[in-house]
């Protein structure tokens, strides 16, 4: 799941740079994020509840990056808005769902598990999921409806948006798991 969250970063990266897209940068970002995360959790599944919660406190951070670094590109974007080509966007999105809808299967059997680093391997899923599907609709509608950076600046701030509340939720569930730690 790591390599292939990896590996996945570096086509919608490329893809990304090459067509100019907000959404699919921030989704690529995530990618990385996902590696990061996935890499800490298996790292930390071993370690007391405390220090499960400090490795949660540090994923919080971890998921602010894709949403910094995504505001800054969508303020490059604004800045020159020339809109991304819809089918390389549409097309790289779909990728990315089939790699987090097999991600989000594997992690399935641990959803039921409380703490803060299942929670952040949820959020973290349910997130891409939601971000890809809305990046293929925004390539669809720059296709056929409305040729313009707008629908894909607004994806993209929308997954920014998203990944800070994460952040902040991932937070929360690690301050509360530190305060309250139970075996």
């Amino acid at each position: 799941m790591v390599l292939l969250n990896l590996a996945y970063f570096f086509v919608e990266f490329t893809v990304a740079r090459v067509i100019g897209s907000v959404a699919l940068f921030a989704d690529s970002i995530d990618f990385l994020e996902d590696t990061s995360v996935n890499l800490l959790i298996l790292a930390a599944l071993g370690w007391s509840v405390r220090n499960r919660a400090r490795v949660g406190m540090a994923l919080a951070f971890i998921l602010l990056v894709p949403g910094l670094a995504t505001l800054w590109t969508a303020w490059v974007k604004f800045n020159d808005p020339i809109a991304p080509a819809a089918l390389p966007l549409s097309l790289a999105a779909l990728g990315a769902l089939a790699v987090n809808l097999f991600c989000a299967i594997l992690l399935a059997r641990y959803r039921r598990h409380s703490g803060s680093l299942t929670k952040a391997a949820f959020l973290s899923a349910r997130n891409d999921a939601f971000a890809n599907v809305a990046i293929v609709a925004a390539g669809l509608v720059t296709a056929f409806a409305w040729r313009s950076a707008w629908p894909d600046l607004i994806v993209g701030l929308a997954i920014a948006l998203v990944n800070l509340d994460a952040a902040k939720e991932v937070w929360e569930a690690a301050r509360e798991e530190r305060a309250n730690p139970q075996p």
